[in-house]
């Protein structure tokens, strides 16, 4: 009991750790953003691929769903509250780390929207990573880095909970049953074959 609650401790630290540092790049990208890009400027990084651009998104990731405001903020409080309950979850690190990260994504833009708000919950999020076919921010980002990293996660079996654990445990252990069967009937095989020479 003790071991389980000292590695509870531990992702949470890490869940903690990693959201809170996602978190602090987010809103200081934001920040910048808004000094640097906030008379309407445009800064080309890589041409034709990534400029900087102020914009003001009422929407979601990527300026999806700008008309339902309210509702992808309500909709991001529900998320937050679900990562926060799977994170306390999970016996793997790995799944730890990747809801942190979707963590920090969400909340990150959340806090606009509520920052940023004069109705109910209408905030617009800042962004400012212009790809040309869509304007995002860091948190975008982690959202979708977080995404590909879950799809690989279940693709790879790694397991989630202690039930996924004991079903890939029961699934080595029927898979070992076969060839440890084959082993003994060959052992045995081998002590007939030595019997029979002796008696020879």
């Amino acid at each position: 009991m003790a071991s389980l609650q000292g590695r509870l401790r531990t992702r949470a630290a890490v869940f903690a750790s990693m959201a809170v540092v996602a978190l602090i790049i987010d809103q200081g990208t934001k920040y910048l953003a808004l000094t640097a890009l906030g008379d309407g400027r445009t800064v080309e990084v890589i041409p034709r691929l990534l400029s900087l651009t102020l914009v003001r998104n009422p929407g979601a990731s990527l300026g999806f769903g700008s008309g339902s405001t309210w509702m992808i903020t309500l909709l991001a409080i529900v998320a937050c509250i679900v990562m926060i309950v799977l994170a306390a979850r999970t016996i793997s690190m790995r799944w730890t780390a990747t809801l942190a990260l979707a963590f920090a994504g969400a909340f990150g833009n959340l806090i606009d929207r509520v920052a940023y708000a004069d109705g109910f919950l209408n905030g617009k999020v800042v962004d400012f990573l212009d790809y040309g076919w869509s304007v995002g921010n860091v948190a975008d980002i982690y959202l979708v880095v977080a995404g590909v990293v879950f799809v690989v996660l279940i693709l790879c079996g790694v397991p989630f909970g202690e039930k996924d654990l004991q079903a890939a445990s029961s699934e080595v252990g029927a898979s070992a049953s076969p060839a440890a069967a084959a082993s003994a009937d060959a052992q045995d095989s081998d002590k007939l074959a030595g019997a029979g020479e002796h008696a020879r």
